[in-house]
């Protein structure tokens, strides 16, 4: 395992026990952001580091009974306290890297990727490792239940030029990665960047 999975197996690892009670009221904003990814019944989604599962219950609403959700992280105790709080019931959960996903190519309709992006060591490659498993004009959303700036004044630093979810940085990073950005909103209530897969 790389330095970059130990690293964020560690960060993620150590907070999981209680990640949910430091942000309880994330529920609306993650159900609205799912909404807006466009699912429709017997969907096939993946949420990708899907941390503690807060995003499972509103995909398995979007696609219904007939629908396949599933759960990917890199880090077991954020599996485990999803399954404290019964979000397996909602989909499955597996313990994987979006590096290397064991799942078929296109056999996915959406990913829904939440607070994801800044801790992908290599974001072009994994972007591309989603692009594998979703179908051609399938959808991925790239979300944070807080925007930007928001999220930098909460950690104590600036937002710099080089901040990968800046539009100017990820446009060109998703169409590299078999991506097309089709709406971008960083506001302080929340980041959402909605992208449809290339043929």
């Amino acid at each position: 395992m790389s330095d970059d999975h130990t690293h964020v197996q560690e960060f993620f690892g150590s907070r999981a026990a209680d990640w949910d009670t430091r942000f309880p009221d994330d529920g609306p904003v993650y159900a609205a952001a799912v909404t807006e990814l466009g699912l429709r019944e017997g969907d096939r989604v993946l949420d990708a580091g899907c941390g503690t599962g807060r995003a499972l219950p509103p995909l398995r609403d979007a696609v219904g009974p007939s629908g396949v959700v599933l759960g990917a992280d890199l880090t077991p105790a954020m599996l485990e306290a999803a399954v404290r709080a019964g979000r397996d019931r909602a989909g499955q959960l597996l313990l994987a890297d979006v590096a290397g996903l064991p799942l078929r190519s296109e056999s996915l309709d959406a990913v829904f990727a939440a607070g994801l992006v800044a801790h992908l060591p290599n974001p072009s490659e994994n972007l591309r490792e989603l692009a594998r498993v979703v179908r051609p004009a399938g959808t991925l959303a790239l979300f944070h239940p807080i925007g930007r700036a928001a999220l930098a004044a909460r950690q104590g630093r600036q937002i710099t030029p080089d901040d990968l979810r800046a539009e100017a940085n990820l446009r060109p990073l998703l169409s590299g990665s078999g991506w097309r950005l089709t709406s971008y909103v960083d506001e302080d209530s929340r980041f959402l960047a909605l992208a449809v897969r290339l043929p």
